[in-house]
């Protein structure tokens, strides 16, 4: 190779070659030149202006140096091609455009997040109906359904327009609409919504809101216009552009006529321009903010937490309210029996059997509870006879040669029996309560709620540490809302909320001046997730709501909502160092680059060593931001660093896992009574009980006695054997 480029005799061949390599980079980021120099013709000159200038600087004073040296070569002049063979400075022209691009990629990732929750959104209505004209059932295209027409719903199928119920019954899966996790009864006179889904009964109903009109078609029109209302976020680079550009551009241009004035000659003048802007090129400033974010959102991959997009990690540092959908999100989303309570004098064992045989014979999602319930706690199956199920009310059947009836307070008043206050307070607490009787008195109640999950109250706790408001936004009933609002200790409660109400309460709240983030995992939740500052869907959320989000929280824990707040800070904090490291470079290496220093001291900086340090400059801005990847959680056995920083302050905690031996949990039930018990004791980070191993894990920071786990599982009514050996 030296026998081709090495040497004087060489320089020719060299310098050419450098040149044609310099081409092809040259062109592949001609963007930079056609922007750059549009803006400053413009009078608004840019980065890319900046960027052009120094780079196409660079390339001229190259090509300058290569007729030198073939000056030289024809003059003999071999000092003249040593000097200039050392000075072509090509490669800082690719070196200048390659480290731009690679910064402008990383930063221009795109979501594309709008488009794929439109069309999930639009696959979700079903694509035919039935309808009933002139008696006779057809099968149309579902847009061709005309208001006023008369609409079959059978088993299992999707509600093809909005309407009211005319005749028959059902039992309507409205959950990804509302949000509201247990099926609704409906009968003749009760609206029902597109999109929802029948679960058992059949029914006729009339259709009333058809087309664009529907419900789910609004709610796609909502998703689009929140999703294109968002406005773009400025970088603080792109802000201080406006300024640092012209200025960088007047102080290249004045240290060239200052120095052709002192009399150092065209060249030299001109190298020291170059330096200039080649030392000030803002390889560094376009770096700080890319970077950062693609070291920040690898860490987030690594707990949990998938960010799609730069500004989701910037509007994290900013968010000062978390909104929490209830219904899967806060609350495990589907209703699970919590407590049996049996009237005075009445068998409790009977009265299971009683229920599981009543229950088993209804396809109501509410029987499936109670029925999945007994089957976990082995209760035999009795055989019930002369069933009969009154649709949206109760359940009746003969069991054991006795009439029992099931329902709700009002079926049990229709059948002459008044209910205890003592089963009362179950539907204050929120819950939802079946009612049971004799042929002659009340004999029980059982009641169902969502529970919560087992870390959503720890979770809520450290968003609150963190500064953050906490507001429950659900569909559920005011009542139900409220006593899940004060067991998660949540600073404010929005209930009895549909789709496009979600959104409007997102709207209303970023109207008040609040950064909101809100975290939803149902396909009602899109336009609201898509309207907040930052959408968070939990991984276990229908595709539309993960699709409409700006991050997933993988782990399915609103604990992940804490952890994504956090890391946005960090990220948040390095790039605002990583920023100020290259204004303070620039501070010192732009006078330096001038020859502000070589009268007095002899120190100049060739274009060579101008790119040199700016290089260094990035290689300080990467560095930094990989400081990013030893920050976080660092599992270290059964112990485990959480650091918990914002941009102003900095302490870690030492969390451990224990697990303990706990005897009696026999379902789902008893599991999320145990971890609601010990989720209660201060410190807790998080709980997770098995009922099949007898076993209880618990996260928590600072110094908790096994006593006090102890005492809450007892109080639970739960046996403590102890911690696992």
């Amino acid at each position: 190779m030296h026998s081709i480029f090495g040497g004087a005799e060489n320089a020719a061949v060299y310098s050419l070659s450098q040149f044609i390599l310099l081409l092809p980079i040259v062109y592949v980021n001609r963007k930079f030149f056609i922007n750059g120099f549009k803006t400053l013709f413009r009078g608004a000159p840019n980065m890319d202006t900046l960027i052009a200038l120094g780079s196409l600087a660079a390339g001229i004073y190259g090509i300058a140096a290569v007729f030198c040296i073939g000056y030289g070569l024809g003059h003999g002049k071999i000092e003249l091609v040593h000097r200039y063979m050392h000075d072509l400075y090509f490669e800082s022209s690719g070196t200048i455009l390659t480290l731009i691009t690679v910064g402008k990629y990383l930063e221009a990732l795109s979501k594309g997040k709008t488009t794929e929750a439109v069309r999930g959104l639009m696959d979700l209505a079903p694509k035919t109906a039935v309808v009933i004209r002139d008696d006779i059932q057809t099968e149309i295209p579902a847009k061709d359904v005309m208001r006023g027409d008369t609409v079959m719903i059978k088993p299992g199928m999707r509600i093809p327009v909005d309407g009211t119920v005319i005749s028959g019954s059902g039992s309507v899966d409205e959950s990804a609409l509302t949000g509201e996790s247990i099926p609704v009864s409906k009968v003749a006179g009760d609206a029902v919504i597109s999109a929802s889904v029948n679960k058992s009964g059949s029914f006729t109903m009339t259709a009333e809101k058809v087309g664009s009109e529907t419900t789910i078609s609004q709610i796609v029109r909502l998703v689009e216009d929140a999703a294109n209302s968002k406005p773009a976020i400025a970088k603080l680079a792109d802000k201080v552009s406006s300024v640092f550009v012209p200025v960088v551009m007047c102080i290249s241009l004045i240290t060239f006529i200052a120095w052709m004035i002192l009399g150092k000659g065209f060249a030299f003048a001109l190298s020291m321009a170059i330096c200039v802007l080649v030392i000030s090129c803002p390889c560094a400033l376009g770096l700080a903010t890319p970077v950062a974010v693609m070291v920040g959102t690898g860490v987030g991959a690594k707990q949990g937490v998938l960010i799609k997009s730069a500004e989701s990690l910037e509007e994290l540092h900013r968010i000062d309210c978390v909104v929490l959908d209830k219904t899967g999100t806060v609350t495990e989303g589907n209703p699970i029996v919590t407590d049996i309570e049996t009237a005075e004098g009445a068998d409790r064992t009977e009265f299971m059997k009683t229920v599981y045989a009543l229950e088993s014979m209804s396809e109501h999602p509410l029987a499936d509870a109670a029925v999945r319930y007994m089957k976990e706690n082995n209760v035999p199956l009795a055989e019930c006879s002369d069933f009969s199920n009154t649709a949206g009310k109760g359940i009746e059947g003969i069991v054991g040669g006795k009439k029992y009836y099931g329902g709700n307070a009002r079926f049990l008043n229709e059948k002459g029996f008044q209910i205890p206050e003592s089963f009362r307070k179950y539907s204050e607490e929120g819950k939802t309560v079946l009612y049971f009787a004799d042929e002659n008195r009340m004999i029980g109640a059982v009641a169902e709620a969502d529970i919560l999950k087992a870390d959503s109250k720890a979770a809520v706790e450290r968003l609150k540490k963190l500064g953050l408001s906490v507001i429950i936004l659900t569909g559920d009933n005011k009542r139900t809302a409220e006593a899940v609002c004060r067991d998660l200790n949540a600073d404010r409660i929005i209930a009895e909320v549909l789709p496009q109400d979600k959104e409007n309460e997102i709207r209303k709240l970023r109207d008040e001046g609040k950064t909101v983030a809100m975290v939803g995992d149902g396909i009602n939740d899109a336009p609201a997730l898509t309207r907040a500052n930052v959408g968070i869907a939990v991984g276990g959320g229908s595709d539309i709501a993960v699709e409409a989000a700006d991050i997933v929280l993988m782990k399915n824990s609103v604990m992940g909502v804490a952890d994504a707040k956090e890391l946005g800070n960090r990220v948040i904090a390095n790039i605002r160092l990583n920023l100020f490291w290259a204004f303070f470079y620039n501070c010192i290496g732009i006078p330096l680059a001038a020859g502000l220093f070589y009268d007095s001291f002899g120190i100049r900086l060739t274009p060579m060593f101008a790119a040199a340090a700016m290089s260094l400059s990035s290689v300080c801005v990467v560095t930094n931001a990989l400081r990013l990847k030893f920050v976080g959680n660092k599992n270290t056995g059964k112990s485990e660093k959480i650091c918990n920083k914002t941009e102003n302050n900095e302490k870690e905690v030492t969390a451990m896992t224990k697990e303990f031996n706990v005897e009696g949990m026999m379902c789902a039930h008893c599991e999320g009574t145990v971890a609601k018990a010990v989720s209660a004791i201060d410190g807790v980070e998080s709980v997770k009980a098995d009922h099949d191993n007898n076993l209880v894990t618990v996260v928590f920071g600072g110094d908790i006695d096994e006593s006090a786990f102890k005492s809450a599982i007892e109080e639970a009514g739960y046996k403590f054997l102890g911690a696992k050996s």
